[in-house]
């Protein structure tokens, strides 16, 4: 699915901040929490400013990258100045026309599920395994890299087990019926509203599980101060 750019908040924020250097706020919408603020200059930071976890991952990098859910390319970026041979992707077309003014040579307006192309290394930060949704959704991603894997390669991806969240009210967490990581977002900008979305944390016991299930082995690379951690799957031989 590819983001219209009416119902396109995060894009516009960042075509805001590349072209105009207007640093907007973008509020975001969870099913679990109250409306929270992200500064859209945090989308362009530098290797210096991003979280160790970030920084692992990216120097954990091998081979060629596909940078899934790219947004304004931060990361891309950064592998590309390293020689890195990166794609990187996202459903929005302003954010990968403000990739592309940034100077990345291979960006694509995408859905990961229909990409078709192999990587060394497949690239999900900031909790980019939420695009799977649910955990439905998850075994569908799973899968779905193993086709876009070369042999040897890996994917690299952080989320945060997020149940500390339900800590004052066990009761309503017992009763859930669904996985506690599965929320719904919407984002808005200024008069720009997006469309509700399911998205996914995922603890990292139930990663494995599931990264198992698909026929990866699961690795606890780094485990972050916020319950938040990156992991490895590669391919069991």
């Amino acid at each position: 699915m590819i983001l219209h750019p009416d119902k396109d908040p995060m894009g516009h924020a960042i075509d805001d901040f590349y072209r105009k250097n207007k640093i907007g706020r973008l509020i975001v919408n969870s099913s679990i929490t109250e409306d929270e603020e992200i500064g859209v200059d945090y989308l362009f930071r530098t290797y210096d400013s991003m979280p160790e976890i970030e920084q692992l991952a990216l120097n954990t990098c091998k081979g060629k990258v596909l940078d899934i859910g790219a947004a304004a390319g931060c990361h891309s970026l950064y592998l590309q100045n390293k020689g890195f041979n990166v794609t990187a992707i996202d459903i929005s077309e302003l954010s990968v026309e403000a990739m592309k003014r940034q100077g990345l040579d291979s960006v694509q307006c995408i859905d990961f599920f229909d990409f078709e192309h192999k990587f060394d290394t497949l690239l999900l930060l900031m909790n980019g395994v939420g695009i799977a949704g649910d955990l439905d959704g998850l075994d569908h991603l799973l899968h779905k890299c193993k086709e876009l894997l070369l042999p040897g390669g890996q994917v690299l991806l952080d989320s945060s087990d997020i149940v500390y969240m339900f800590e004052e009210d066990e009761d309503y967490l017992e009763e859930m019926d669904n996985y506690y990581g599965e929320l719904n977002y919407q984002m808005k900008y200024k008069n720009i509203e997006g469309e509700t979305f399911k998205w996914l944390f995922i603890d990292f016991a139930m990663l494995s599980e599931k990264a198992t299930d698909a026929g990866f082995e699961c690795k606890l690379v780094i485990e972050g101060e916020h319950y938040d951690y990156l992991a490895q799957l590669t391919m069991l031989k």
